[in-house]
């Protein structure tokens, strides 16, 4: 009879992999190490193939072991989806929706629509991650984000996720008060001054980089902030440019540190997506949320 993979074993797998030991995993589900170290030897047995490399300090997955935990996440992720679509259904509207955010959008239409939402749903927890599409493609993959509303632009995930554009964004260039650029007209001015910018993997900021090499006005960044609030701490609080949202030139926290240089040039638009897995199963309450923040977009657009 073929080895038939139990969800403990799953769960226990799942869990190792994540805390990258036993010991730890053993705490988070509140089993011995023992049964633990069972279940992991009973699963590797089973499927003929070492899932962890052991060490002294913790345990790595192997090849094996890395290609099995996508599929092991991502039933898990299912399964926790299945169930809170059941209580849904019969009117239980709890559980939990698992969203990813470009930090544009979590400064603009998010608070908004997640006040609203909970207001509406108090019992139904949001967990929001903030970032760029490209750190949050694993967590897409694996189910263990519901959605995103993200830029994108060209690249190799098409034939995994649908895109349905919500809204634009216009950006500028901002510097700090005082700075001595304020004054310059045109982009060819501020070259020779530092810059920072969000990661260059980031969707819009791939296409602003293309668009300025081809105009060979490429400023040069020597600062790359991985989070978008050190890009704004960094610009408002010294000599560094970058190119940010429009919109935060009026940000109520940020604002009065930032100020932008009216170039003569025009820089592209940002566009925003709402995206999904294309094999996604949604409990009922996420497009309830998706709805709501069609609607924002709608009125910050109007």
């Amino acid at each position: 009879m073929a080895f038939q993979v139990k969800i403990h074993q799953i769960r226990a797998f799942v869990e190792v992999a994540r805390q990258g030991s036993i010991r730890g995993a053993s705490r988070m589900l509140n089993m011995s190490q023992p049964a633990l170290s069972k279940s992991i030897q009973e699963l590797e047995e089973g499927l003929a193939a070492q899932l962890f490399f052991r060490r002294s300090k913790g345990v790595t997955l192997t090849d094996a072991g890395e290609s099995f935990y996508q599929h092991a996440s991502l039933i898990l992720e299912e399964l926790r989806a299945a169930q809170e679509d059941i209580r849904q259904r019969q009117g239980q509207l709890a559980g939990q929706i698992n969203i990813g955010m470009g930090a544009s959008i979590s400064r603009s239409l998010m608070p908004a629509v997640i006040s609203r939402f909970h207001q509406q749903h108090p019992q139904v927890k949001v967990r929001i991650m903030e970032g760029q599409l490209v750190s949050m493609i694993n967590e897409l993959r694996q189910g263990e984000l519901d959605f995103t509303i993200n830029t994108y632009y060209q690249g190799p995930y098409d034939h995994e996720f649908t895109f349905e554009k919500l809204l634009e964004k216009q950006f500028a260039i901002f510097c700090r008060p005082g700075h001595p650029a304020i004054g310059a007209r045109s982009i060819k001015q501020l070259l020779d001054y530092s810059w920072t910018m969000p990661t260059p993997h980031g969707s819009y900021y791939k296409q602003l980089s293309e668009l300025l090499d081809d105009q060979a006005q490429t400023p040069q960044v020597g600062v790359v902030c991985e989070t978008f609030s050190a890009c704004i701490s960094l610009v408002a609080k010294s000599d560094f440019l970058s190119i940010l949202p429009e919109e935060m030139g009026c940000d109520p926290l940020h604002g009065q540190g930032l100020v932008m240089l009216p170039v003569s040039e025009i820089l592209p638009k940002a566009a925003y997506y709402l995206i999904q897995r294309r094999d996604s199963r949604q409990t009922p309450l996420t497009p309830s949320l998706i709805t709501q923040f069609r609607r924002e977009c709608g009125y910050l657009q109007s």
